[in-house]
């Protein structure tokens, strides 16, 4: 009496699951840019040598208010950021940032907000950063619902959310 191919699939299946032993562990492979994603803590937004806006990751950084926020994106990226083409735009001015709940202003009585591909840039840096910052300050707010209005030299610019910023 012949075998029939059902009999065979255990040890097929035993067949396959043993191949796999005996493989080696490898040294560390380089896989191009770091993971992306939902990330804790505090994140700068710096802008991309392609022109778009790159959140970097800030886990460490305790603040307290926006302004050291701020402080910490005038700084710039790190020497690291920097080589892969990240710079910041948001330098030169000081800023005076209030915020209650969900709503926060950012005063610079120097800046111009509007006008200009730079000016954007520079808005998306402070609304993004700002955003996820009183994200951390006050827990109840989620970085989405958090709206920027930009008061500059000209008249006051939105309120505008990180998302309006950001580029697929």
């Amino acid at each position: 009496m012949k075998p029939s191919p059902r009999a065979a699939l255990p040890g097929i299946a035993l067949l396959l699951a043993l191949a796999g032993c005996g493989v080696q562990p490898s040294g560390v492979i380089q896989a191009g840019q770091p993971a992306t994603g939902l990330t804790k803590g505090l994140r700068l937004y710096f802008v991309s040598g392609s022109g778009r806006l790159e959140g970097v990751s800030r886990p460490h950084a305790e603040i307290t208010e926006l302004k050291a926020a701020v402080k910490l994106l005038a700084e710039g990226p790190t020497e690291a950021e920097q080589q892969r083409g990240l710079t910041s735009l948001a330098t030169g001015f000081s800023y005076d940032v209030t915020a209650k709940g969900a709503r926060v202003t950012v005063r610079s009585p120097d800046a111009t907000f509007a006008g200009s591909r730079r000016d954007d840039l520079v808005n998306g840096q402070l609304v993004c950063t700002l955003a996820r910052a009183q994200s951390l300050i006050d827990p109840s707010v989620r970085p989405d619902d958090v709206q920027v209005t930009l008061a500059g030299n000209a008249k006051p610019l939105g309120p505008y959310r990180c998302s309006q910023f950001l580029t697929p």
